[in-house]
């Protein structure tokens, strides 16, 4: 029988999803750091793509100003999807892969 592999020592695996906005990226940030204890570090944030981009759609800071009676000034740049990867050991996948696509993930693929 082969011993159990601790958290610190499991087979490290990386999940990566695509979110349409970077208001839902960051929300899938939050909700993994404070709900499933992953450390930041492990956690990486970037256009999907080689262009600078917020998403494929307007949403939080990037659709008001967020002060009152004030206009938003400019367009986002909307060239692709946001993209989280999460380094976490293998048997913690399912349960993070479940928690990104409640938070709006529109695609998930391992690494």
């Amino acid at each position: 029988m082969e011993p159990e592999q601790s958290e610190d020592t499991a087979v490290p695996h990386k999940i990566i999803a695509d979110f349409d906005t970077r208001r839902g990226a960051e929300t899938a940030v939050e909700h993994l750091v404070q709900e499933h204890g992953i450390d930041r570090s492990a956690i990486v944030v970037r256009a999907a793509g080689t262009d600078n981009s917020s998403g494929t759609r307007r949403a939080g800071a990037d659709a008001e100003s967020g002060h009152a009676g004030v206009e938003r000034h400019g367009d986002p740049e909307l060239s692709g999807p946001i993209e989280v990867a999460v380094t976490c050991p293998e048997d913690r996948t399912n349960s993070l892969q479940s928690a990104l696509k409640k938070d709006g993930a529109m695609r998930l693929r391992a690494a």
